[in-house]
């Protein structure tokens, strides 16, 4: 398990809250909308370098880092990024939520469970590794939230489940996850079963059925195709402003 707050700064100015036209223009200018909230006070509508909130969403601590966010204008205050969206095609950040933390009171986060090690099943029984559980939500200060959970593998064979409750234990962390929950165990390779000529010859002898019921299913799909009304879209995200 290793523990690592990265320091970062994120420098934010305010603006005023608009339409999708303010928000292209901003964007053209090269910042992303944002809202800044938390901490007891009202939440604020700011504008940020979209290359500063990539730097800490790609760092080793990603989303849960707690970075330096200074606001133009106003005070500068611990934060961390809760939620974020990008332009589907391009992939561009398009609308952050940063959140104002308080460094002496507990949060609730979700961080990634990294395996370490050969399994067992894997190497003497010619099974394959299957991770099911990726991250594990945990409470804890701020300053202890770590970058990821190491969890051991070695030991797993067929007929043996890691789960939640396997996971190292640290007294700063609070696992909320439900601790039966399976995190990784080792399966057998599924074999694509061939047809053999015999098989096969059997199939093509095998009586096929009668037309007049065929026939019957079709009109019978046909009519319940009819019948059913036609499903709304669904309606495309509205862009967060």
């Amino acid at each position: 398990m290793a523990t690592a707050i990265e320091t970062n700064v994120l420098e934010a100015a305010p603006r005023e809250s608009g339409n999708k036209n303010e928000a292209r223009r901003l964007r053209q200018d090269g910042k992303i909308p944002g809202v800044l909230y938390g901490a007891g006070k009202d939440s604020m509508p700011v504008s940020v370098d979209p290359r500063q909130v990539s730097r800490i969403l790609h760092s080793e601590t990603g989303h849960n880092t707690i970075f330096d966010l200074t606001v133009k204008g106003g005070d500068r205050s611990k934060a961390m990024i809760v939620d974020w969206q990008y332009e589907p095609i391009k992939g561009k950040l398009l609308h952050i939520d940063l959140k104002r933390i308080a460094m002496d009171k507990a949060l609730r986060v979700s961080v990634p469970i990294v395996l370490k090690g050969e399994a067992e099943g894997v190497k003497t029984q010619g099974g394959i590794l299957e991770q099911i559980l990726r991250e594990v939500e945990l409470e804890c200060l701020p300053g202890d939230i770590p970058s990821h959970i190491d969890a051991d593998i070695s030991h797993l064979v067929f007929g043996t489940v890691l789960r939640v409750s396997d996971l190292p234990k640290n007294e700063k962390l609070k696992v909320l996850s439900d601790p039966n929950q399976p995190v990784a165990h080792v399966t057998s390779v599924k074999e694509e079963v061939v047809a053999t000529p015999e098989a096969a010859a059997e199939a093509a002898a095998a009586p096929a059925e009668p037309e007049v019921i065929k026939k019957g299913k079709q009109e019978t799909e046909a009519e319940g195709a009819e019948a059913a009304p036609e499903k709304p879209e669904k309606a495309e995200k509205k862009e967060k402003k």
